[in-house]
């Protein structure tokens, strides 16, 4: 079985169409998703129409943590708007109220057995959604989170894709569709086949001009959304 694993989309519907549609070309499956489907950027309802017709298994990311303190704090809101942009807040204005309680009640992390293969999937770490596995972390974190009795462990979060084999455990980040941070533009995602337990990190290339002036118009005082885009 081929799997996508993907994450950090963060409302960022031109990415993750063309991740879905290189999908589809390689024969995917399933969708393995580490959270974080909003936030950020401006099409979260357009983004969940794409992944609707997929067979999927999602984690809850540190945004939709932030959703859930934001849904009945508008000053917790307003503190989000200033450090990240309007993504949550249109995140609230665009999506039901149904859809807004499944993005709140997805489980973290999440156990699975697909294809006899026992994977672990999160967003931050195994233990806490909110915390950073860089590539470059001390050997003692990496070693935890490859939690050995898994075949595959799937994280998210730091927008840096990361292949390690620790042990019998497999440890990947497949990078961010929706905000690359590491100075290579386009869709990061990965895709794993549990037939041969290969994994093929991948990036997608699309046209990000459209939301980069969306970015620039919508919050002039902060750069970052535009720039992380298309930097280099």
């Amino acid at each position: 079985m081929k799997l996508v694993l993907l994450g950090d989309i963060h409302g960022n519907d031109f990415a993750l169409r063309a991740v879905l549609t290189a999908a589809t070309s390689n024969g995917a499956d399933k969708l393995l998703i580490t959270g974080d489907l909003i936030g950020y950027y401006y099409a979260p309802k357009k983004a969940l129409e794409l992944l609707k017709p997929w067979d999927r298994h999602v984690v809850r990311g540190n945004h939709e943590d932030m959703l859930i303190a934001a849904r009945s704090d508008s000053a917790f809101l307003d503190r989000v708007d200033a450090r990240y942009g309007t993504g949550l807040r249109t995140a609230i204005e665009q999506l039901s109220e149904e859809q807004l309680d499944e993005l709140c009640s997805l489980p973290h992390p999440l156990d699975l057995m697909i294809d006899g293969c026992r994977i672990l999937l999160c967003h931050g770490s195994p233990w806490n959604n909110d915390q950073y596995v860089y590539p470059d972390a001390q050997p003692e974190l990496l070693s935890r989170s490859a939690v050995q009795d898994f075949d595959l462990v799937v994280l998210g979060h730091t927008h840096y894709p990361m292949q390690r084999k620790i042990g019998n455990t497999l440890l990947v980040n497949p990078g961010s569709v929706g905000q690359p941070r590491n100075r290579q533009p386009g869709a990061h995602w990965a895709l794993f086949d549990t037939a041969t337990q290969s994994l093929e990190l991948r990036c997608e290339q699309y046209d990000a001009s459209g939301l980069v002036q969306e970015c620039q118009q919508r919050h002039p005082e902060l750069p970052y959304l535009a720039e992380v885009l298309t930097r280099k």
